[in-house]
């Protein structure tokens, strides 16, 4: 019996601010100032109001909760960046993706805190999406860019589509 209760009792113990069992730590940079580490997770249980702030300091306009709630629940992938130092985590960096789970994933909503702009986390971040994607088998990745990160998306590999235009947009009158 003592075999079977192992499985069903945890004997790792819980360190306050590390992701849940279920997240996935894909990845911890230390960075050079003492007691900081970068970690980026596949955990989706995090605070929305958190990231609205993060939003909100790059000047993104604000969504509504609900639907903000309801894109990462439908999303394909979602991966998160934080700053750790001691138990103490902040959210500094978000991307999540869209797909059809075999072909086709277009990545929206990547953001990096102003604070951490300039130091590779955000090249960091994409190549963290780019490559469980591609462990996933998605082939064809795509995003839309604004005008002034088209250049740092360029540095990653991404090109406008090579024969032309062929995105299309509907909005509501």
């Amino acid at each position: 019996m003592g075999f079977w209760k192992s499985l069903f009792t945890g004997s790792d113990p819980v360190v306050p601010g590390t992701p849940e069992p279920s997240a996935v730590v894909l990845e911890t940079i230390a960075e050079p100032q003492e007691g900081l580490s970068i970690v980026f997770s596949t955990d989706r249980d995090l605070d929305l109001y958190e990231l609205e702030e993060l939003c909100n300091a790059v000047g993104w306009a604000r969504r509504p909760i609900r639907k903000v709630r309801k894109a990462i629940q439908h999303s394909y992938l979602v991966i998160t960046m934080w700053e750790q130092r001691g138990s103490r985590r902040r959210l500094i960096g978000f991307s999540r993706a869209t797909s059809d789970h075999a072909f086709n994933a277009t990545i929206w909503d990547v953001v990096v805190h102003p604070s951490f702009q300039g130091r590779g986390l955000g090249k960091e971040l994409m190549q963290q999406m780019i490559k469980k994607l591609r462990y996933e088998d998605i082939s064809n990745v795509t995003l839309f860019a604004d005008p002034q990160v088209v250049e740092f998306y360029k540095g990653l590999g991404f090109m406008p589509d090579p024969e032309g235009i062929k995105g299309m947009f509907w909005y509501p009158d």
